[in-house]
């Protein structure tokens, strides 16, 4: 027994040696995170174990509630069969059905309610590309087409300096970045564990043709906020509250997690609101921009952001998935655009109903070949179903 635990020591020792030696040391923060916490992965209430800055609210604007909220015709609405063991599996946490701007249906399970905070992971890329096309409203951005190297110095090398705004919207930049979820040591996971978020992205190369491929980057919309950054003088969350969430009436303020504290905000992942106000993204872009008036960004804009953008994708085959920062498909003969989250946070849009379908939960289905997740495909035709 005693050799068995000296073993067991040296093992950890090297272990930790080889950490330290390699500076990967967030891989601590990473297993206290989640094993310490009984998980195997990021997940949708973490954000308490980060440090975070406010996105500040203002006067709350209330969304409408349909006379039919939660009903069908005068008996109360329930959920397709079909839907409800698919929130049983996936843990689904709210569920939130608004058409022509008041809420239909909604529910919510595990203890999760309206004013709970969820962690958007990569719905905030929407948010980001949102951001720059009032920054490009503004003034503060000449175009879409503007390079990168004009912000941001560390890409005016020879590879870097045609990288351009519009290359980072549309996920075709070719920097040298790994997407992977499941790799404890790989660029994704040290971007969200780690302490030095700026260092790990500002030293990416350019190694493929930018503007070609449609390659999906966490780091893309990383250096995107670093460009608002410097364009504006201020950080995402007070970009965001300024042009946002306050003019959008958010009921409650929102976190944006940072690496460390006072340090960089994870725009790539780490908005953390609830369905309610997540929605209100979804009510921005179906009324192009306007938002009870306001022309908070331009029409011309919101229809690139959920048009398929030129380019093709790893297989060789025309995009037809993404815009801006947007994922675009088809459902039930209707054509659809959202944002979309690790473990299937969704804000769905759909334009010809005049329909949002917001999702939040704690897993998903894994991706089909079509680029889209099955579940994605469920809520929405749970909506149409039980609505259309």
């Amino acid at each position: 027994m005693k050799k068995k635990l000296k073993y067991i020591l040296i093992v950890f020792a090297i272990l930790n040696l080889l950490i330290i030696v390699s500076g990967k040391t967030w891989i601590y923060k990473a297993v206290s995170v989640t094993y310490l916490n009984g998980h195997t992965s990021s997940y949708i209430h973490d954000y308490i174990f980060f440090p975070s800055n406010k996105i500040q609210d203002g006067d709350h604007q209330k969304w409408l509630i349909s006379s039919k909220y939660n009903k069908r015709d005068t008996t109360s609405m329930q959920l397709p069969q079909f839907i409800q063991e698919l929130n049983d599996s996936l843990e689904t946490t709210a569920f939130l059905v608004i058409k022509n701007d008041s809420i239909l249906y909604e529910e919510y399970w595990h203890g999760y309610s309206e004013d709970s905070l969820s962690n958007s992971f990569s719905m905030s890329k929407s948010w980001v590309s949102t951001l720059i096309g009032i920054a490009i409203k503004d003034g503060k951005i000449h175009n879409e087409n503007q390079k990168v190297c004009e912000f941001l110095p560390n890409f005016c090398g020879e590879n870097e300096k045609d990288l351009s705004i519009k290359h980072l919207l549309t996920m075709s930049s070719g920097l040298d970045w790994d997407e992977n979820y499941y790799n404890p040591i790989g660029q994704t996971a040290e971007a969200y564990y780690g302490t030095n978020l700026k260092d790990l992205v500002m030293n990416l190369k350019v190694i493929e043709p930018s503007g070609e491929v449609f390659k999906y980057h966490s780091s893309c919309t990383q250096l995107l906020a670093f460009v608002l950054e410097q364009a504006t003088g201020k950080t995402i969350s007070e970009y965001t509250s300024e042009k946002l969430w306050k003019p959008m009436g958010a009921k409650h303020p929102a976190l944006c997690n940072t690496d460390v504290q006072g340090g960089d905000e994870k725009a790539f992942c780490c908005i953390n609101s609830n369905a309610r106000d997540f929605a209100r993204l979804g009510k921005l872009y179906l009324n192009k921009g306007n938002w009870n008036g306001t022309q908070l960004i331009d029409t011309s804009f919101v229809d690139k952001a959920t048009s398929s953008a030129d380019l093709l994708d790893e297989n060789g085959f025309k995009n037809t998935n993404y815009g801006y920062q947007f994922w675009i498909a088809e459902r039930g003969g209707y054509q659809v655009f959202y944002a979309r989250g690790l473990w299937g946070q969704y804000v769905i849009c759909i334009p010809e109903l005049d329909m949002i379908v917001v999702r939040l939960g704690r897993k998903f289905a894994e991706c089909s070949d079509d680029g889209h997740h099955p579940d994605f495909y469920k809520f929405i035709d749970a909506a149409l179903e039980m609505y259309n």
